[in-house]
């Protein structure tokens, strides 16, 4: 077996969203990818204040499979949460990978966050695995390559669609949409046939997952990019 890699898992900050409702990260696209994972390589949690960084409660209460509901009680992860580093004190050069968890707080506070910005940057021109799933690519907005281009530009990818913020009456919750934003960067934006479906697109080293149902699949996407 290969030497264990380290990947670092980024978690929004934000706990309530552009109406004063609670936000935050959104629990299987965390404790899916994590799951996959956490067996084979070290992995760390950080966020842009820290430590417990927020999770939507929301999907606390709507996602009841096995894996999200050990990940709430797993005293591994209730430690690393609690223990969670701030970004402007992490090294891109002590990890291999990136991953951003979803829920719709990365939205408000990591696709403007300079030190977030900027640690994608990194991992991106360092051809390390770039990972988000869901609302997570929203931390790529403003994300540039080694031309200083969006990371988007030219390249494949999805995340949450117009079509799914509009089904679940949040569209007015974010300061913008993440389809909208992969398509006005040159992406070129892909996502499951059906509402809900799971949807993974790797294009060189950006690995995007589209929803909760494609968050499992990009832990594996990363897993095998890390092979």
């Amino acid at each position: 077996m290969s030497a264990k890699k380290n990947i670092l898992f980024v978690f929004t900050s934000a706990n309530t969203n552009l109406l004063g409702n609670p936000t935050g990260w959104y629990l299987p696209e965390a404790a899916h990818p994590y799951y996959v994972l956490a067996p084979a390589h070290n992995i760390t949690f950080a966020s842009p204040a820290g430590a417990n960084p927020p999770v939507d409660q929301y999907s606390v209460e709507n996602f009841k499979d096995e894996e999200s509901q050990r990940f709430l009680v797993d005293p591994t992860v209730t430690k690393m949460l609690a223990e969670a580093k701030k970004l402007s004190d992490i090294n891109a050069k002590d990890y291999d990978a990136i991953f951003f968890p979803g829920g719709h707080g990365p939205m408000i506070d990591l696709a403007t966050d300079a030190t977030s910005i900027n640690l994608v940057n990194t991992f991106f021109r360092a051809n390390k695995p770039t990972a988000a799933v869901c609302h997570g690519p929203g931390a790529f907005a403003n994300a540039t390559d080694a031309n200083n281009v969006s990371v988007f530009k030219g390249r494949r990818a999805t995340g949450f669609s117009n079509l799914e913020e509009e089904t679940v009456g949040m569209v007015k919750t974010i300061p913008f949409l993440l389809e909208d934003s992969i398509k006005s960067n040159g992406g070129k934006y892909e996502k499951a046939p059906e509402l809900w479906g799971e949807c993974v697109v790797v294009d060189e080293n950006l690995i995007t997952g589209q929803n909760p149902a494609s968050a499992r699949a990009v832990g594996q996407a990363i897993l095998k990019a890390l092979e």
